[in-house]
């Protein structure tokens, strides 16, 4: 064992999961920093806090895994505490506390106050917007809305971050202006559910008037919209996505699946008529959309016919952007007291099949924009590359444009005009126009 030094601690967050656990992060070392604790996210440290994903088994083991590295370092005197918070400690508690003892303490995803009691901090109440941003300068992901009210088969999302919960419009401008003072450019809307925001607190669907007062804010130049429910979707927002230049054209929206019969037994409230009447009017209202979605395949009882018939329409409906989950069987969930039916092997062959279709129509979109100049953002450098994104892509899940950085040199965080010359099937090549 070490000898325990005297030296200040320092905090290590880890993050674990998706872009709402990031924000969360983000807001911890917000609030530990300004009680003047040192905190850093994914380096060195003698505290460890591990934000956790428990979404689908993969992200458990991951999550698990990483708490027992961590734990494994603080038996060898690598470090002192170790700390555990998020979906997965909210969902398993009592299993992990059980399990896993030797953690210093667990907590759930509303037991922020208690964390940083943990940490020697207390909650302050009066850093709305007060963030220690871990994504690249120039964009920051915002949290409009907290849980979901949806109750879909398969998801144990409502489990972990209970009801839906919109923010209010004018804290949601405060936190973007302050990001904005900070030079971020580019805001990334998330929430479980973004279509639904505003019913809790203005008895409405009220996302459109949301984004007419976040365009308004100065150094603002993008504004993406991330996780759509499809039913009820407001058209309203249509409108403000065609006439608002900051609002990008894209939106993602999960639609899971396309056979009547597996939407049903899903509990996602709409059909295969309905969901392509949607698509279309989306592509009718905004002409040159760009439209991400996901796919879960290997549902209980897909059949091969109800396969087929989602592979037919993703051809059909040439998505700009589509990733694919194969079915994780979750506690607790209403599809949980079906059988689990389709094999592991089957679900995999299945995933690779939509994504084979998905390469081929995303090659011959990006053919059609060779010779095209596009306005991007340039987030990184990376080897001998600057990487940057159109408004068409979301960071790290979509395309990117790739400048050769031996030949051209641009400012990582700005913006600049891009021709592309050379396209693959997700990635595209260009130079500064």
């Amino acid at each position: 064992m070490r000898t325990k030094s005297l030296k200040k601690n320092k905090i290590n967050l880890v993050t674990l999961g998706c872009s709402k656990n990031i924000y969360d992060s983000e807001v911890i070392m917000g609030q530990l920093k300004a009680n003047g604790k040192d905190v850093a996210h994914e380096q060195e440290g003698n505290i460890v806090v591990i934000n956790t994903c428990g979404f689908i088994n993969n992200a458990k083991e991951q999550s698990v895994n990483t708490i027992l590295n961590y734990v494994n370092l603080k038996q060898e005197g690598e470090i002192d505490k170790v700390f555990v918070t998020g979906c997965l400690s909210e969902r398993y508690k009592p299993d992990l506390q059980k399990e896993i003892p030797d953690v210093d303490d667990y907590f759930g995803t509303t037991d922020l106050p208690l964390l940083l009691k943990a940490l020697g901090a207390d909650y302050k109440h009066e850093l709305i917007g007060e963030r220690l941003t871990t994504t690249p300068k120039n964009y920051a992901y915002l949290k409009i809305a907290e849980g979901c009210d949806m109750q879909c088969s398969f998801c144990a999302i409502p489990l972990m971050r209970g009801k839906h919960r919109s923010k209010p419009i004018e804290e949601l401008v405060q936190e973007s202006e302050k990001l904005a003072a900070n030079g971020v450019k580019e805001l990334i809307l998330i929430a479980q559910d973004l279509t639904y925001y505003g019913l809790d607190l203005y008895k409405k669907r009220n996302l459109a008037e949301l984004l007419k007062a976040l365009a308004k804010i100065e150094g603002i130049e993008w504004i993406r919209l991330h996780y759509a429910f499809p039913t009820g979707f407001p058209e309203d927002v249509l409108d403000v996505i065609r006439e608002e230049p900051k609002v990008c054209n894209y939106i993602d929206i999960p639609l899971q699946h396309i056979s009547d019969e597996i939407l049903k037994s899903m509990r996602r409230g709409t059909t295969h008529e309905k969901t392509t009447k949607l698509l279309k009017l989306f592509r009718e209202k905004v002409p040159g959309i760009c439209i991400r979605t996901t796919l879960i395949v290997g549902y209980p009882g897909e059949t091969e016919a109800q396969f087929e018939e989602l592979k037919t329409w993703v051809k059909e409906m040439r998505f700009e952007r589509l990733g694919v989950f194969t079915y994780s069987h979750e506690e607790d969930t209403h599809a949980y007291n079906l059988e689990d039916d389709v094999p592991e092997e089957v679900k995999i062959k299945r995933a690779n099949e939509i994504m084979e279709i998905q390469s081929q129509i995303s090659w011959e979109q990006n053919q059609n924009k060779i010779g095209q100049t596009f306005k991007c953002v340039i987030d990184r450098k990376e080897g001998n590359y600057f990487v940057g994104r159109t408004e068409f892509d979301s960071p790290d899940v979509d395309n990117e444009v790739l400048i050769n950085a031996e030949e051209h040199y641009v400012k990582i965080g700005d913006f600049c005009n891009i021709k592309i010359e050379e396209a693959h099937d997700f990635d595209l090549y260009g130079f500064p126009a």
